[in-house]
């Protein structure tokens, strides 16, 4: 077989990595990518529907695809997919509709594939892997859909896991995120009627990961604050520099009011609190988070408390989403729906905030030896040095920037800033 094969991939590190899945199974009977001005045979689209706007862009891809390969057959997967097939399976060119992620293999299985993976050996041409680890999310946040379209926890075996890490590995890759729907529930679904001393937990996957051989690092994707814990706190203690000291932990809104609206499961003290015990055991963290602006009946003075929050907590990266409407979610339906010129002031002064307490947090790692991947050269100017350069992402996720060329693209080096400029931390130049 010699048939041309496309994917497209809208959304999380989850999509993305099973595309890939089903991307290697595809191509270990034949398949290959369209050379240029060559269409192709299949096209795999991974839909996203956490907004409205994924819902949309995800049909443009498909409507696109069928213009642009007219004789291609279109499988659609993803969240969108589970949330209204029959919509996706009007559009044009769309031969299947794959509404269960846990239909992979049997979808690989279709196309004839013998041999079904149990997991990826390479992650495109970066340095950087992501891994799946669990699927599903329990939790009923009022603004999410997630939960509606991945709703049964399960979380892959140990030993399929740990065989995928030493394969990328192997394959080259340096840094491996674990990422999942959410990821501090892996284990959840093999716990139920047991003991408490016989749970499987996350932090059990990170110790046996620790055991691995090779070089190479291991970065969590996302956690919510309640899975910030002594036992985890504990195991990123004993991986020393095999794990990046950097956390995302989801925030959403600083407020207590807010949180309760969003049924969120803990409050703004339990949250800084637990912040605080990770900066009471390393040394300068990374902390990193997500925050909702304009959530239905949001008040100036609420904004404010989710303002005075981060500034406690002094995290050094916010991703800022101004609230977006999702339908068939409670908060859709709430009272105090707020203007887009409002979500989008709000927006902005947070980002200003985060601007500041970001540049403030890579001051503090200024002549801090930081281990970093390498993952591109640079052409740039913007630095005014002329020195040939290279960039990549440090432990603690702030770019870095140093003297080297193409040869060190993909390796971890341990470098030392020396100033900052043009928001990443600058090395000898």
């Amino acid at each position: 077989m010699s048939a041309t094969l496309k994917t497209v991939t809208l959304g999380c590190k989850v999509n993305q990595y099973e595309t890939e899945y089903v991307r290697e199974g595809l191509e270990s009977i034949g398949y290959r990518p369209p050379a240029d001005e060559e269409t192709a045979d299949l096209c795999v689209v991974n839909t996203c529907t956490v907004t409205s706007e994924g819902d949309s862009k995800s049909r443009q891809v498909i409507r696109r695809l069928a213009r642009d390969n007219p004789n291609a057959r279109i499988v659609v997967m993803g969240c969108y997919a589970t949330r209204r097939p029959e919509e996706i399976a009007e559009l044009p060119g769309v031969a299947e509709v794959v509404t269960d992620k846990r239909e992979l293999p049997d979808l690989l299985g279709r196309f004839g594939v013998v041999d079904l993976p149990t997991g990826i050996s390479r992650f495109g041409d970066r340095s950087r892997a992501y891994v799946k680890v669990q699927d599903g999310c329990l939790l009923r946040c009022s603004y999410c859909i997630i939960p509606q379209v991945r709703p049964q926890l399960t979380s892959r075996p140990l030993d399929h896991i740990l065989d995928e890490i030493r394969r990328l590995v192997d394959n080259g890759y340096r840094e491996i995120v674990l990422t999942g729907v959410h990821l501090g529930h892996y284990g959840v679904d093999w716990n139920w009627n047991r003991p408490k001393e016989e749970w499987t937990r996350l932090s059990h996957l990170m110790r046996a990961i620790d055991e691995l051989d090779g070089e190479f690092r291991i970065r969590l994707s996302s956690i919510e604050a309640t899975e910030v814990t002594r036992e985890l706190i504990d195991v990123i203690g004993e991986m020393g520099e095999r794990i990046c000291p950097h956390l995302h932990v989801c925030l959403q809104s600083g407020s207590n009011r807010v949180l309760r609206r969003m049924r969120r499961r803990w409050g703004v003290k339990m949250f800084v609190d637990r912040c605080q015990m990770l900066r009471d055991a390393f040394d300068e963290p990374a902390l990193t988070t997500d925050v909702i602006v304009g959530f239905p009946g949001e008040t100036e003075a609420e904004f404010a408390e989710t303002v005075e929050t981060v500034r406690k907590v002094g995290f050094s990266k916010i991703h800022t989403f101004p609230f977006s409407a999702r339908q068939d979610t409670p908060a859709a339906d709430l009272p105090g729906q707020l203007s887009k010129a409002v979500k989008s002031e709000r927006s902005r002064a947070l980002t200003e905030v985060e601007h500041e307490l970001r540049d403030a947090y890579y001051q503090r790692l200024i002549g801090r030896p930081l281990q970093v991947l390498i993952e591109s050269t640079s052409d740039s100017d913007e630095l005014a040095t002329g020195d040939p350069h290279v960039v990549g992402t440090s432990c603690r996720y702030a770019p870095v920037a140093t003297r080297g060329d193409e040869s060190l693209v993909g390796k971890l080096l341990t470098v030392t800033p020396t100033r900052l400029a043009d928001d990443r931390l600058v090395c000898g130049m």
